[in-house]
């Protein structure tokens, strides 16, 4: 079966501050849950905010680093999710249940894309 990489963007413009509401976490715990389950799940986590990250960046055979936050960026990587799905249908309809435990204020996408294997 084909995995799936979702890549989570958010706008840290939209998102509190002081992070998650604990209901939020709630219901996406519960949805993890079931995501693992029904034996879909491989992997998931949330990422820091970009203020703590890090760009390297290789243009014109030079190196640049540059530290967060990215004030260039309105949407930020916010997270990922691995699913081994059916096919991409089934892994869209995932990321669909994960956007819809947000509450209405988030801004929140998912990139879903096939992992390439071999």
């Amino acid at each position: 079966m084909p995995r799936y990489l979702s890549i989570v963007h958010i706008d840290e413009s939209s998102a509190p501050a002081e992070g998650p509401s604990e209901e939020l976490m709630q219901r996406m715990g519960q949805l993890i849950e079931e995501v693992t389950k029904a034996g879909v799940m491989l992997d998931t986590a949330g990422l820091t905010p970009s203020a703590q990250g890090t760009t390297v960046r290789w243009s014109g055979g030079k190196i640049s680093v540059t530290d967060g936050p990215f004030t260039e960026s309105k949407e930020v990587v916010g997270g990922y999710a691995i699913m081994q799905c059916k096919d991409k249908a089934e892994a869209l309809e995932w990321a669909k249940r994960f956007l819809q435990v947000h509450e209405d204020y988030w801004t929140v996408s998912c990139e879903v894309r096939e992992i390439a294997e071999g």
